[in-house]
């Protein structure tokens, strides 16, 4: 059943910006493995993790670097939870999350289905990630 959906959209241009201005911004929102890709594709990460948050109903329990989104062997991004971010999404009951990510020119938008009850069944074929790496 499904129990949220998230979405959300970054300008990358704005996103690096900000990156430039605050570079502890990439400490606190990044895994350490994820510090190390372009702007663009840490933009598309940032808006996985809003649109997980808004699919999780709030960010209570919920850190930054407890959520990294990381490519199956396929390309398909997954979130691999960890710490009390993975501790909070499992006393919610939720069972899988789903997510998609792209971007394009200035933009990077991210969708992300919560469900909980029984493990739900392995999503079909995706699309591979074409990302470019630092």
């Amino acid at each position: 059943m499904i129990v949220g959906i998230g979405v959300d959209l970054v300008d990358v241009p704005r996103f690096e910006q900000q990156l430039a201005r605050t570079p502890r911004l990439l400490t606190r929102l990044f895994a350490p493995a994820e510090r190390l890709l372009k702007p663009r594709s840490l933009a598309a990460r940032y808006a996985a993790k809003e649109a997980l948050i808004k699919a999780l109903g709030g960010s209570d329990g919920v850190y930054w670097t407890d959520i990294e989104v990381t490519p199956e062997p396929s390309g398909r991004p997954t979130f691999t939870l960890t710490g009390e971010t993975a501790a909070t999404v499992a006393a919610r009951g939720i069972t899988a999350l789903h997510l998609s990510m792209s971007h394009d020119a200035a933009l990077a938008t991210a969708y992300v289905i919560a469900e909980a009850g029984p493990a739900a069944p392995e999503a079909g074929p995706a699309e591979p990630i074409r990302e470019e790496r630092a």
